[in-house]
């Protein structure tokens, strides 16, 4: 795919830097939602494989490419698997729980003829005496007293109500490398025939988790990069094995909540940042924009605010689930989103660093040279010849305020770059001369102007990974 054929010609002045990632839902389910989408400021889409059928997932990544055509848009697409999701099954209207009051649960079970409490995952083979167990989003809380004869009886430790259908949470659990269900194979491998850019795998809690899924992918022959979903009281004892192991990360605040102390959440979640950033990691945050947003456009201050943090914290991407996937405003949750960023961005009261940075690598080296030569040229912009986008993420990494232009052989390097912090991708051929002929193209399609001077990074050898060892002031004409 080549957006340089009709590739949008929105000025770098004008883009935001944080990038914004939307779920397609029962809300996206058209071509011309999806183009809007695309057109208002998102730049990667998120397809939740916990729903929906092939046939439509398949016509869901056609859209998503058409849109991107038609813009001339570089656009991610993250295949989001479900995982050992654990729900409670149905049981016909709501069961009230009383403090002290046993809670038996059976896998699959009927609830009326045994009065267990139906579980969509056989939990009796993981769970121990005396674990937790959270239901509804944390809002019962329960222990486990008893495993006997595939039934798991809980100790009830307040009152409140249970739903059919909402999630279970068990923080203690050891689910011993079993997160990869035959459900996720299914959907890895239909994703092997599509045109996806990033797996997301969710329920972590080991880096071991994450080397097993890698190595599905790679018998799948997938090109996607490993996005780990942090969302699991393991995984944050185990925080930076598990981002060693990952290509990028998504930081789940509200799935972690239901499973640690809140206060935590935005601790842990500024301490991934750091991490991340430091490795040449991308992060995204999922911050919710609208609890009630089918009932207002707005979102409150509390999470106008939330998601301003994640920005000046150095999010590369926010990411929005429900106000876009199930939400009548969901075009104005995007408008919203591309607001916050650019006012938060506008108005930054310090720079983005934190301790510990990257060692000093020739890469790390040079993407300091070019961001400092840059910076002190006011360039209108640097431009990264790049075959596997690692020079352009490294560039990005040190969070430059000067817009950065990746240009790539690959669509699907292209098409992963998009979601990465201060990034405009495009897809020309590489050859010697590929940056300077961009920075004309971009001149005669009115991204820059005669005149503007940028700073070209390339190698002597293009298109061969890691070869970026030349940097260039240039003047365009």
């Amino acid at each position: 795919m080549q957006f340089s054929q009709t590739t949008s010609k929105e000025p770098l002045k004008s883009d935001k830097r944080t990038k914004i990632i939307a779920t397609i839902g029962p809300s996206t389910d058209s071509y011309e939602v999806i183009l809007s989408l695309i057109d208002s400021g998102v730049d990667g889409l998120r397809i939740n494989f916990s729903s929906g059928t092939y046939a439509e997932r398949e016509q869901q990544i056609k859209w998503v490419r058409k849109a991107s055509k038609e813009l001339g848009k570089a656009v991610a697409i993250i295949q989001d698997l479900q995982g050992p999701k654990i729900r409670l099954g149905d049981f016909g209207g709501i069961i009230t729980v009383q403090k002290g009051q046993t809670i038996r649960f059976g896998y699959k079970c009927d609830y009326e003829k045994t009065g267990q409490i139906p579980v969509s995952y056989d939990l009796s083979k993981k769970v121990k005496r005396g674990e937790a167990i959270y239901l509804y989003d944390g809002k019962v809380r329960a222990r486990v007293s008893l495993v006997k004869d595939s039934v798991i009886y809980a100790e009830a430790e307040n009152e409140g109500i249970l739903i059919a259908g909402k999630n279970l949470n068990l923080p203690d659990t050891d689910f011993e490398g079993d997160v990869i269900t035959k459900k996720d194979k299914a959907d890895l491998a239909l994703g092997s025939t599509q045109d996806i850019d990033y797996v997301s795998q969710g329920f972590v809690q080991t880096a071991e988790d994450v080397v097993l899924l890698r190595i599905l992918m790679n018998s799948l022959g997938i090109s996607a990069k490993l996005i780990v979903r942090f969302e699991t009281k393991s995984a944050v004892s185990n925080m930076e094995n598990i981002v060693e192991q990952a290509d990028a990360l998504i930081v789940s605040k509200a799935d972690l909540a239901a499973e640690i102390i809140k206060e935590q959440v935005p601790i842990i979640q500024h301490k991934l940042l750091g991490l991340c950033i430091n490795k040449g990691k991308p992060i995204i945050v999922a911050t919710p924009l609208q609890t009630g947003g089918t009932q207002a456009p707005d979102p409150s201050q509390a999470e106008t605010s939330d998601m301003t943090a994640a920005i000046l914290a150095g999010a590369d991407a926010v990411m929005l689930s429900d106000e876009t996937a199930n939400d009548r405003y969901l075009l104005e949750s995007v408008k919203v989103t591309k607001r916050v960023i650019r006012h938060a961005e506008a108005n930054t009261p310090f720079t983005i660093c934190y301790g510990d940075k990257l060692s000093e690598t020739s890469h790390f080296l040079i993407a300091q040279s070019v961001i400092k030569l840059a910076t002190g040229l006011k360039a209108k912009a640097i431009i990264a010849e790049t075959k596997s986008g690692y020079c352009a993420i490294q560039i990005a990494n040190n969070r430059t305020t000067t817009p950065v232009i990746a240009v790539s052989g690959s669509p699907r390097v292209a098409q992963q770059l998009a979601v990465i912090y201060g990034l405009r991708s495009f897809v020309r051929p590489i050859e010697p001369r590929a940056p300077a002929k961009l920075g004309n193209w971009l001149v005669e399609n009115h991204i820059l102007s005669r005149g503007d001077l940028v700073v070209i990074v390339s190698g002597e050898h293009p298109g061969v990974v890691g070869s970026s060892d030349t940097i260039k002031v240039r003047v365009l004409e």
